[in-house]
């Protein structure tokens, strides 16, 4: 298990001053951590000690994958170094990056909006080929998930990884920050987690989502509890006045009704 903190290798000290372009991009089945497709940016791989650094990132990263179930957070960002895992769960596939700390966060996150879009159509292409050479209907992409038996079965959807990779290379490209001025969604409630937190103590990313779930729940009931003390002081204050005009209202009936 990694638990210290990571030093500065040159993969880092490379990645110092700029905001490199997606290193590692998995993917990866969620229920138990298959991966699909693995992709590395080799232009820093002929660097002394390039190759060791990534398989540092690239151990880190399968252990975040073991962690995973059904029930994880959908999005979340995990920093490691001079580095940040960002990954994202959609229709049981994780899609999982890293980038440096420097990268746009939110455009990490449309680089995996992007790649999972590709991927599906890359999935539906297949099956529909498979079903005209089988002379069959075609069937939903994701069964082809579910019968998946080996790692990497879909390794050639590398190449497209790699050119999506390059399209979100410069955050500072045209491209790129039009992407970013119309992107709508908030960033801001994307958990963040230090790998040591997440592979230190060993503990699953679906408890996290349990922890989320149970603070939303205090806080409700925080509200509640805060509503029914407001009741209380206001039924202190006014009961008073409630009582004297009911003494009030049966002395005028006892007097002109009886």
């Amino acid at each position: 298990t990694l638990c210290s903190e990571f030093p500065a290798h040159p993969l880092e000290r490379a990645a110092v001053g700029r905001r490199s372009m997606p290193l590692l991009t998995f993917v990866a089945r969620v229920n138990d951590g298959m991966l699909l497709v693995a992709s590395m940016e080799h232009t820093l791989m002929g660097q002394s000690d390039g190759q060791e650094t990534l398989d540092v990132y690239k151990s880190q990263a399968k252990q975040i994958f073991k962690r995973l179930n059904p029930r994880s957070v959908a999005k979340m960002s995990i920093d490691s170094g001079s580095f940040t895992f960002h990954y994202m769960i959609q229709l049981g596939i994780c899609y999982l990056t890293l980038c440096d700390k420097g990268y746009p966060k939110r455009l990490a996150f449309l680089y995996l909006d992007e790649i999972h879009n590709e991927f599906v159509n890359h999935l539906t292409e297949i099956e529909e080929k498979k079903a005209r050479d089988e002379g069959r209907q075609t069937q939903d992409w994701d069964r082809q998930i579910d019968l998946v038996e080996r790692p990497y079965a879909y390794i050639k959807f590398d190449k497209t990884i790699k050119k999506k990779g390059k399209d979100f290379a410069n955050p500072n490209s045209r491209s790129n920050t039009g992407r970013l001025s119309e992107d709508l969604h908030d960033i801001h409630n994307i958990m963040k987690k230090n790998i040591n937190e997440v592979l230190k103590r060993g503990e699953g990313l679906e408890s996290m989502a349990e922890v989320s779930k149970k603070l939303q729940s205090e806080s409700s009931n925080f509200k509640w509890g805060a509503k029914k003390v407001s009741l209380m002081a206001q039924w202190q204050q006014y009961a008073p006045l409630v009582a004297v005009g009911g003494v009030v209202f049966v002395v005028l009936l006892l007097k002109y009704f009886l």
